[in-house]
């Protein structure tokens, strides 16, 4: 059974062959990871960073997929706008979004993490300020995070996924990947 913990760039496809418009080359696992017949567990947005799981064990991938399972996944998000306390409590709360009401997340207001520089940077508008949040979901719908950040006015600027389940980013740089013991 094969484990590899992977740290996302920006701007790469969380998937191994882009089937998108022909002419336009897109970043793709393919370009980093070459080990053979494993499979993401889960998906990452092209435009968010962090923390992809790859294994060839189907029976670990439901496990870390499928909502009934509840795996916690961690965030650290860099938000427009500084976060109150009742923007922070309604996404404990959970959130309404268009495919319903979100389960409850664990969310605090936390430090510049002093990540890695993200290239290309976000965008800063100096007259608007920013802050960042840790946030932990259980569930994976799509563009979760930055739609619940949406709809409580903090609009991600940056999104890294810090960990999934037990396991994190902990050591890897943009681009690196390692196998571990499961």
């Amino acid at each position: 059974m094969t484990l590899i913990l992977f740290n996302k760039p920006f701007d790469v496809l969380s998937q191994f062959t882009d089937k998108g418009t022909e002419g336009t080359e897109r970043a793709t696992l393919s370009q980093y990871i070459p080990v053979p017949n494993v499979y993401p567990a889960g998906r990452l947005d092209r435009d968010s960073e962090g923390l992809m799981l790859l294994t060839d064990d189907g029976r670990l991938q439901m496990r870390i997929t499928e909502p009934r399972y509840k795996t916690k996944k961690t965030y650290l998000a860099q938000v427009e706008g500084i976060a109150t306390e009742e923007a922070l409590d309604q996404l404990r709360r959970g959130v309404m979004l268009k495919d319903g009401m979100t389960r409850p997340a664990e969310v605090e207001m936390i430090e510049d993490p002093q990540l890695w520089e993200r290239v290309p940077p976000i965008r800063v508008r100096k007259t608007v300020p920013d802050c960042w949040i840790k946030v932990t979901i259980s569930e994976g719908r799509n563009r979760q995070v930055r739609r619940m950040c949406a709809a409580v006015n903090l609009p991600c600027l940056r999104l890294v996924r810090w960990s999934v389940g037990m396991w994190s980013l902990d050591g890897l740089a943009p681009g690196e990947w390692k196998e571990v013991e499961r």
